[in-house]
């Protein structure tokens, strides 16, 4: 970490022991939660609200397109933004609280804005892509935090914490989709904002407790390199396991589920993905620890794939449960292991370059997801094979490139320190 004293520069090391690591990994966990709980919000909504300003329900699906085509250029975005910001110590705060605020905001304004009429519509439209284009500053901007003043060996930990708020979201949204159905969306709008925006304040305080602990170095920061093959093989392994999680998830499991299963039973059956992604993090961020995140991203998609290839095979509701919940602890393993690995390739400064990245990824392959159900590809018959089975293929294909990566670069470095 960079922060200016006077005429002198100084570093905060990265390799050194924070006073109290958790404390930056709970309140990442509670920002993402917060978020992901008011992204789940907009989405039960948008289709009503929609009505409202006269938008036709066929076309909730290409505003939602939109929003993740707008993510995958804004996050990588923001997350250079970050490294620019975040050499000073508590301006990332500032400017992820300011962003924010104007995100909220337009946010909590949509279905005010809605309810005065079609007159609206273009209104409406503009508070959508302000809301979605800033909210991209709660994404990879603060996960730049773990990178610039955490310890090392604290990361993977600390990334699996935050990717818990994520993973308890997933968990919450079906029973929120009940809870909410019928509700006036005013007061759900009003309070999700108010709390992210309550939330994302304390941003500053937290960046300058955590740099106040991190003890200083006088040495040079490195130069930020740009990224050679292997960063963008890892971007690109990515996009295609996120790819195999929204086809798996999204458009497959409740089918899954529904061969054994009635429709109205499907919110207490979808959790358990998510149950299994919040459980397994944390004993993979031990193994990432000691072996690196891209072994772990590796194992975990050849072990997703084999889940999720009993999940097509079950022949009964618990042999399907349980396919389930491996299958969602390998996305866990997964996801907490891709934002180990970023950190650790953007260690000289670009931290939130290459997480910015890594969610970009994740919003193509929403995008994609949602092209597919909008071409409606799962009800071609000739199309369903390969929805079937894609999750498996891009799964293992992925997986097993990351971890013959990761055995070369293990030989290399055990060649380079034989000589």
């Amino acid at each position: 970490m960079i922060a200016p004293l006077g005429n002198t520069t100084i570093r905060y090391a990265g390799m050194t022991t924070d006073a109290n690591p958790g404390r930056v990994g709970l309140y990442l966990a509670v920002l993402q939660l917060v978020f992901t709980l008011g992204w789940t919000t907009y989405v039960i909504y948008l289709p009503k609200l929609a009505a409202q300003v006269g938008i036709a329900p066929t076309a909730v699906i290409f505003i939602l397109m939109l929003d993740q085509a707008i993510f995958t250029i804004t996050d990588t975005a923001m997350g250079l933004a970050a490294d620019k910001i975040a050499p000073f110590v508590g301006r990332l705060g500032v400017f992820v609280g300011t962003v924010t605020a104007i995100s909220c905001a337009a946010f909590v304004a949509l279905p005010f804005v809605a309810g005065t009429g079609p007159g609206a519509q273009v209104w409406f439209i503009v508070l959508i892509l302000i809301w979605v284009v800033t909210s991209s500053a709660l994404r990879a901007p603060p996960l730049t935090l773990l990178g610039r003043h955490c310890a090392r060996p604290t990361i993977p930990f600390l990334s699996a914490l935050a990717m818990l708020g994520y993973g308890l979201a997933g968990a919450a949204s079906p029973y929120l989709g009940i809870v909410l159905r019928n509700e006036d969306p005013r007061l759900p709008f009003l309070i999700s904002g108010v709390v992210l925006l309550i939330t994302t304040l304390a941003l500053s305080r937290v960046e300058r407790g955590v740099a106040q602990q991190a003890p200083v170095s006088s040495e040079p920061t490195p130069p930020v390199k740009p990224l050679g093959q292997i960063p963008m093989f890892f971007i690109g392994s990515m996009v295609i396991l996120s790819l195999g999680y929204q086809l798996h998830f999204a458009i497959n499991s409740a089918p899954f589920f529904l061969r054994f299963a009635k429709p109205d039973e499907l919110p207490w059956l979808m959790p358990v993905f998510w149950i299994g992604f919040n459980i397994a993090m944390f004993p993979a961020s031990v193994v990432v620890k000691h072996r690196g995140g891209l072994i772990v991203m590796g194992a975990a998609g050849l072990l997703g794939a084999l889940a999720v290839f009993g999940a097509e095979l079950a022949g009964n509701l618990n042999m399907l449960i349980a396919a389930q919940f491996v299958a969602g602890a390998a996305w866990g393993c997964m996801l907490m292991s891709a934002v180990s690995a970023a950190l650790a390739i953007g260690e000289t400064g670009a931290e939130g370059k290459v997480v910015g990245l890594v969610f970009s990824a994740l919003a193509l392959a929403t995008f994609a997801r949602m092209a597919a159900v909008a071409g409606g590809l799962q009800k071609l018959p000739e199309y369903a094979p390969l929805l079937q089975w894609a999750p498996v293929a891009c799964w293992s294909v992925a997986g097993a490139g990351l971890l013959v990566i990761a055995a070369s670069r293990v030989q290399r470095n055990f060649m380079a320190r034989q000589t």
